[in-house]
């Protein structure tokens, strides 16, 4: 096991050498991250299929590719971004001027979860590497092999006094808390936030909390249903259910309910065929503990489709479940596999109502064509980021920030945001030596100039 000490020692005097915070190093570990990727495509892949039974188009799309995608935005705009910020100065200032530098806060520790595990341990990292960073990454135990992979990529890439890459159980995790670091950013679940924010508390650490919830999906009477069934359908089970900007429930309107359910399980069958838990293409279940509690959550349900599950390949199928109210346990918790709850509604006073006397979602997905109802939602419900129309699919423009609100998370980053999430911005103002204005100093109190400078 490695020396978790030593290498924050080692880290510590490297980031105090000043050398990560040049530009041109930060654009240099970035493409040396980049041709390290496209190096070991194949490993990765082997190591999605064999954690999650990924396939090399969904690993691509979903994982790699979007972890290149933003490199390259990254790169591209890292030197813009970076640049001193020039702000107003007020006149009561008069000669001064004002900017905002971008500093890296210096030690990173980023916990990346099983779900994604390639993607959502370096997006984050490539902000930290832009920022000017160090950084340890702890990715997740249950994806082992994926872990490996990135363990053996970082290795191979980097020195360890730079970004480490400390693998192990729970206990390891538990061993980084007690450090102290000058960043934390973790990704996962509501509970085990709580536990980052707590450790993080010890030592005033600033943290980046990606969590998750009962994320919404809104269907109304005006909404394009094939289309929506669709679309609901592909992003709620991709990757198994396994994913923490999946629909989590739906919110459809009784007129156009049955409508909706007979859509969405043409498209099922499309997508996945009949009794698809039987398919050695589709995608399983992380764990056995994960799978257990997921078949736990079937019984006594109104199984409408699916229901079918396989214990020896930890694979359930796309499986929709009816007459469900807030007391079912399926809305106790995220769900965060295959199953998915519907729940209808008569008028938009019902869904606010039921949306906000919960905790905030991380996502919230509208099917309407109403402005009407799309402006209502948006004023009403607090939410982390979401949909009009479709699902998941803003957690792909690296031009959006990424982030929950309240119990879904706190604080965001792809793309800029990324960026800022492990900079703090360092307010400057200069002021000239020519000339000093005497209003403030103790011997000269002129309360009407006073009012004159700052009204």
């Amino acid at each position: 096991m490695k020396d978790i000490k030593e290498i924050l020692e080692k880290q510590r005097g490297f980031f105090e050498t000043g050398k990560t915070k040049g530009l041109d190093f930060r654009i240099r570990q970035l493409e040396i991250l980049k041709r390290a990727i496209l190096a070991r495509e194949a490993d990765i892949m082997e190591g999605l299929r064999k954690d999650l039974n990924k396939d090399a188009f969904d690993s691509y799309t979903t994982e790699i590719g979007m972890v290149l995608n933003e490199l390259t935005v990254m790169k591209k705009n890292l030197p813009k971004w970076d640049k001193a910020k020039r702000k107003r100065t007020p006149l009561v200032h008069f000669p001064a001027s004002s900017h905002i530098y971008n500093d890296p806060y210096g030690l990173a520790l980023i916990i990346s979860p099983w779900n994604y595990p390639f993607q959502l341990a370096f997006a984050p990292l490539i902000g930290a590497i832009a920022a000017g960073n160090c950084a340890i990454l702890k990715p997740s135990e249950f994806s082992y092999h994926t872990s490996l992979v990135i363990e053996r990529l970082v290795e191979e890439s980097f020195d360890e006094e730079y970004i480490s890459v400390v693998c192990g159980e729970k206990e390891v995790t538990q061993e980084l808390l007690e450090e102290k670091f000058d960043y934390i950013f973790f990704t996962g679940s509501v509970a085990v936030g709580r536990i980052i924010m707590s450790a993080a508390a010890k030592h005033l650490t600033p943290v980046t909390l990606e969590l998750g919830g009962k994320s919404p999906c809104i269907v109304d009477e005006t909404a394009d249903l094939p289309l929506a069934a669709k679309r609901i359908v592909w992003g709620k089970f991709m990757n198994g259910g396994q994913i923490c900007v999946a629909p989590d429930y739906i919110l459809v309107d009784k007129n156009v309910k049955e409508k909706l359910i007979e859509e969405m399980k043409k498209v099922i069958v499309e997508f996945y065929g009949k009794q698809a838990h039987l398919d050695e293409k589709y995608h399983k279940i992380i764990n056995e503990k994960q799978y257990q509690r997921l078949v736990g959550m079937l019984t006594d349900q109104e199984i409408i489709w699916g229901g079918g599950f396989d214990k020896e390949s930890l694979k359930i199928e796309p499986t929709l479940v009816d007459n469900i109210d807030w007391e079912n346990p399926l809305m106790d918790d995220e769900i965060f596999g295959p199953i998915l709850p519907i729940l209808e509604f008569e008028n938009m006073d019902q869904v606010v109502s039921m949306v906000n006397n919960h905790p905030k979602p991380l996502a919230l997905y509208l099917f309407t064509k109403s402005r009407d109802i799309e402006k209502r939602i948006l004023r009403d419900i607090s939410f982390g980021g979401g949909c009009i129309n479709d699902v998941v699919m803003h957690l792909v423009n690296p031009h959006l920030p990424f982030g929950g609100v309240g119990d879904s998370g706190m604080g965001s980053y792809h793309g800029r945001y990324s960026y800022e999430a492990f900079s703090h911005q360092k307010s400057v103002l200069k002021k000239s030596t020519i000339l000093d204005i005497p209003l403030r100093y103790p011997n000269h109190k002129n309360l009407g100039l006073a009012r004159r400078f700052m009204k």
